[in-house]
Order: C-alpha cells, then sequence, then structure tokens
C-alpha cells in the first residue's frame, strides 16, 4: 500500500439535480470542493474522471487534474478504470481511492480511514460504513445496509450488502458509505467481469464484487459524509461549507 492515487468520476447528468457537480457551493462549484477535501486528506494524487468539457474547465480553472473518458460508461468503477489507463499507463499506483463527486462537505479523515481495510494483504477491496442512529433508515431501501463480520471495533469483513432491514435480530444495523479503496488487480479483475444476479437484483455494484469470491473489507467511522442529490441536501451543504 505504497503509492495510492485518488480518481474521482464525474459527469454533468443527474436527474434528480440537473448538472449537480457544477453547482455553486460555497463559491466554487460542487466538483472544487470535493477535490478541496480530496487535498486536505493528503493520501496522494487526485484526478478528476469526466466526460464533461464544462467539467474539466471548472477543475483546471482551480488547479486540478483531469483524465477524460468515455460517456458511455454504466459506472463510476468503469470510468475510473479507463481514466487510470491515461493517468499511470506503467501501473506505478497500487491503491485506487474511489471518491463521490457529491460529498462536498465530507471529513477528509474519512478519506483516510478507507485506506486502512488494505493494510491486510487478503483484503482486495475496502470501503466504510456508519452505524445507523435513525432506525427509519434500516427500513428504507435507499440506504444499503452491510453485513458484517466484525474482526475488531473498527473492521469488518462484509459478507453482503442490501437494501433490506438485516441482519434479523437484536442488534446494530449501519449504513454503507459508497467510498472505495481498490488494490489495482482487484479493480482490473472487476471491471472486467459480466453484472452478477445478485447484483442485478438489488442494483448494488460491489456484489459483482462478492459473487465472484473477491473480499471486501469495512472500517466503521462515526457519521455519514453528506452526499448531495436534491435541492434541499444542496442548501444544506451550503450552509455547512459557510460555516
Amino acid at each position: 500500500m505504497s503509492n495510492p492515487v485518488i480518481v474521482i468520476p464525474s459527469r454533468y447528468a443527474a436527474t434528480r439535480l440537473p448538472g449537480k457537480p457544477l453547482l455553486d457551493i460555497g463559491g466554487a462549484p460542487m466538483i472544487v470542493q470535493v477535490l478541496h477535501r480530496a487535498q486536505e486528506a493528503h493520501v496522494g494524487p487526485i484526478w478528476i474522471a469526466t466526460d464533461t468539457p464544462q467539467i474539466a474547465d471548472a477543475i483546471e480553472a482551480a488547479g486540478g487534474q483531469v483524465a477524460m473518458t468515455s460517456a458511455a460508461h454504466p459506472s463510476g468503477s468503469d470510468r475510473i478504470w479507463e481514466a487510470l489507463q491515461v493517468i499511470d499507463p506503467e501501473g506505478k499506483h497500487d491503491i485506487i481511492v474511489n471518491l463521490q463527486g457529491d460529498m462536498p462537505t465530507i471529513d477528509p479523515n474519512i478519506i483516510r480511514f478507507v485506506l486502512e481495510p488494505l493494510e491486510n494483504p487478503e483484503v482486495d477491496i475496502a470501503t466504510l460504513a456508519a452505524p445507523i442512529k435513525n432506525l427509519k433508515e434500516a427500513d428504507d431501501p435507499n440506504v444499503v445496509k452491510p453485513i458484517l463480520a466484525f474482526e475488531s471495533e473498527t473492521l469488518a469483513r462484509a459478507l453482503y450488502f442490501t437494501r433490506a432491514k438485516a441482519p434479523y435480530g437484536m442488534g446494530a444495523y449501519y449504513h454503507h458509505i459508497g467510498i472505495y479503496a481498490y488494490r489495482r488487480r482487484a479493480l482490473e479483475r472487476f471491471v472486467s467481469l459480466e453484472p452478477s444476479p445478485l447484483e442485478q437484483r438489488e442494483k448494488l455494484e460491489q456484489l459483482r464484487a462478492l459473487e465472484a469470491g473477491m473480499r471486501i473489507d469495512v472500517r466503521i467511522v462515526d457519521t455519514v459524509p453528506l452526499g448531495v442529490d436534491t435541492p434541499e441536501l444542496l442548501e444544506e451543504a451550503r450552509a455547512m461549507i459557510s460555516r
């Protein structure tokens, strides 16, 4: 785990909040605020992977680096893999962090935490989760719940991910946070796989990796970063940045 790179996939099209990467938050486009949070994490070089010239212009104006990618990618993982061929054709970066482009207020510490599970050489992919504090979230299919086998208070192996309320019985529930750190070989394998049956049923891309026998471990954090995908959440993010 010697040379990580952060790649932030970003596309202009968004059904719930059109053009959201370029919406102003605290005097800068949302995608630029995400770039700043990634810079504050001090993990490694940062690239924005996009198919949109306006997003590229905004990032370059802010001093960031851009890899232009195809508009045809079905997922952020595919976009990141294409960008990696441009960014690092020699394979010098052994860890690739996939950071979502709609988390402008994310705590930079959380970005660093996603690397911790990869200290175990048996782990292929690392991600994050936080305890669910409002039990309404446990019943919400928009909140993805990881089923975890804990190895310590903050590290667990993911056995499954589901939109259902699970696991059954008394105990805590966890809210998956869609930030990933891939070993390079794991990302290469992942994007080569066809969508799996459980992935298609639950509409959860990470199940493809589990069905293929790949290991995903989870770092537990305290809170879920704000993902901005509605006008209401946009205003909340603006208020947080202004504070």
